[in-house]
């Protein structure tokens, strides 16, 4: 299982570091593409296939679907883990997270994103102020 929050940088040459207790998980192949808030996502082949298929039952008729499958489909781009466990963010996914140096990758269960640190540090300050509020709407889904 995915799970945690590490610091990490990006080199100069667009290149992360996955953290090590990530990478077994992982595998040598993984798919990355464009998350919601403006970070990336990082899936196992396996679960990206379940996503892909869930996004391809969606209802081509409503263009909300059809939007949401489209970005995220074709922002997706497969990444292999090189000999030190690391990842190429490509130009037009690190522009899109507006991804600096510094950025926290956090394990969820079945996937990783990747954030800004900056932005990451504003978004968790945010949410953990109202998680309270946030746990009691979440009380109809058996949260």
């Amino acid at each position: 299982m995915l799970i945690g929050e590490y610091q990490h940088t990006i080199d100069t040459k667009r290149r992360l570091a996955i953290p090590s207790k990530f990478r077994k998980d992982l595998g040598e192949q993984a798919v990355i593409t464009k998350g919601l808030e403006s970070c990336l996502v990082i899936y196992t082949l396996e679960e990206w296939g379940k996503q892909a298929q869930k996004l391809e039952a969606l209802p081509n008729s409503q263009a909300d679907a059809r939007n949401y499958a489209r970005v995220m489909l074709s922002g997706a781009s497969d990444v292999e883990l090189d000999k030190l466990g690391r990842v190429l963010i490509p130009d037009y996914l690190k522009n899109y997270a507006v991804l600096k140096k510094n950025v926290t990758l956090l394990g969820l269960s079945n996937k990783i994103e990747i954030w800004d640190s900056e932005k990451w540090e504003e978004h968790k300050k945010r949410t953990e102020s109202s998680v309270g509020d946030i746990a009691e709407r979440l009380k109809e889904l058996g949260i």
